[in-house]
């Protein structure tokens, strides 16, 4: 007996964090383009504006630069 009570309380415990887990439904009709916008990377004249303000200059400032564009691979405008 005390086993059947064992598994009916893990069986529930289960399914209520299994729901919790579930993504909520969403009801309105939008459409999917104007919640998926990509984030752009910085311009090279916005990550240039912030090294300059923070006078970075040779090696220090390319790499600045480079982190602030965004990854390697990433679109670039």
């Amino acid at each position: 007996m005390k086993i059947t009570v064992a598994l009916a309380a893990v069986a529930v415990l289960g399914w209520g964090v299994a729901v919790a887990a579930d993504p909520p439904a969403t009801t309105t009709a939008t459409p999917s383009s104007a919640s998926a916008t990509p984030v752009k990377p910085m311009s090279l004249k916005a990550c240039n504006k912030q090294a300059d303000a923070k006078s970075l200059t040779g090696a220090q400032r390319s790499t600045f630069v480079k982190n602030c564009r965004g990854p390697k691979g990433a679109a670039r405008p």
